[in-house]
């Protein structure tokens, strides 16, 4: 939200997942390969190390094959990288680059990671979530600093956390509720600072005010704003600096949404806490302190949490949905909200790689990517700014 903190202003909140070392109502668009109807195809891949397709609050990115750049939606603050402020209904090429490696949208900006470990970010800057040194937005990407290890990144709302090749983790930008991590007295930053000195974390996620972390001894680790529950601490106030989530040592990624978080654990078990107004914890009832198991299923591969939605795949390839659907985000042919997962149409070529806002995309197996959901800035890049519960093709050029 950064400028924009209260209201329907919310992004969706992308895990950005990496190891370190290294349907109906859908629109289709081509990623490095030729765009056609899915054919019978392998179930759905393994994570992939970075996401090459992000959603923020009304703009989407890609990554193609190829390793360009491609955005389309809302652009008042900069957001696609065309270096203007004016909406794209299709996507837009970013730059001539061909080294984009994974990339992540917050609410009104973006950061992404090339494949030789620079970062960049661009977009909404008012709390120095861009981590150049000022809070001035930019309509283009921006270098964050020299570093050329990079190997993750979370953008929030209006903070970002980035891993390092080396283990460490940074973070930067808003700080209000200590959700950076590092200096609770500091409002914000506007470079990136590391937290503590581990050298351990493997992935990290960025919701609208806290902040997770799974480390390479399968231990998760959570801090920021909890006042609903959404840190798993069993509280209802603040962390300012990392504490672990219970004892578990088998989490494999976690995600964090607006006010509330979902994470995967390595036995295939799918797990949530924090706030459950629209039903977003994939269960009835109020919110949750503690992690608490979403459904019987031990087939779970991995799940992304949006402001107040979340989807997650199985190991089947087949893509499930839960939340508030109130733009059609859940891509389930309706806009009633559900308090259970509910299955994406009856594709089984879904990958590991999907995003959720008040739209979602995914990519499937083929390297084709689809949205769905709200679309009143072209935010599924069709060409219209007509919402879509129902297929419609959408090719790069």
């Amino acid at each position: 939200m950064g400028e924009r903190r209260n209201g329907w202003l919310r992004a969706r909140w992308r895990t950005a997942a990496v190891k370190v070392a290294t349907v109906a109502g859908v629109v289709a668009l081509a990623l490095g390969a030729a765009a056609g109807p899915a054919a019978a195809e392998p179930s759905a891949s393994a994570a992939p190390a970075g996401a090459r397709v992000t959603a923020g609050y009304e703009h989407s990115c890609a990554i193609q094959g190829d390793g360009t750049l491609w955005c389309w939606g809302g652009n008042f603050s900069g957001a696609l990288g065309d270096g203007t402020t004016t909406n794209r209904t299709a996507p837009v090429r970013i730059g001539d680059a061909t080294t984009w490696a994974s990339l992540d949208a917050g609410t009104l900006y973006n950061c992404a990671v090339r494949t030789d470990g620079t970062l960049w970010c661009w977009g909404s800057n008012h709390n120095g979530q861009l981590g150049d040194g000022t809070t001035t937005t930019r309509t283009t990407p921006v270098r964050v600093g020299d570093a050329t290890t990079w190997a993750t990144v979370s953008a929030g709302d209006s903070h970002t956390c980035a891993v390092r090749t080396d283990g460490t983790l940074w973070c930067w930008g808003f700080n209000r509720f200590g959700q950076l991590g590092t200096e609770p007295a500091a409002y914000y930053k506007t470079t990136p600072v590391q937290v503590g000195t581990a050298t351990n974390w493997a992935s990290v996620t960025t919701g609208f005010a806290h902040t997770c972390a799974t480390r390479t001894d399968g231990t998760l680790w959570c801090w920021g704003d909890s006042r609903t529950g959404q840190l798993g601490l069993g509280i209802l106030s603040y962390r300012t600096t990392p504490a672990q989530v219970g004892t578990e040592t088998t989490w494999a990624d976690a995600t964090a949404g607006y006010l509330f978080t979902c994470a995967v654990r390595t036995d295939g078990t799918l797990w949530c806490w924090g706030d459950n107004g629209y039903g977003q914890l994939g269960m009835s009832g109020p919110y949750q302190t503690s992690p608490v198991r979403v459904g019987a299923a031990t087939t779970w591969s991995n799940v992304t949490a949006g402001d107040i939605s979340a989807c997650a795949a199985r190991t089947d390839g087949s893509l499930w949905c839960w939340g508030n659907n109130m733009a059609a985000q859940l891509g389930d042919g309706t806009t009633t909200t559900r308090n259970t997962p509910t299955r994406v149409g009856d594709g089984t070529t879904w990958t590991n790689d999907f995003t959720i806002s008040y739209h979602s995309c995914a990519l499937r197996t083929d390297d084709s990517l689809w949205c769905w959901g709200n679309n009143a800035s072209g935010q599924l890049g069709d060409g219209t700014t007509v919402q879509r519960p129902a297929p419609v093709r959408v090719t790069i050029a």
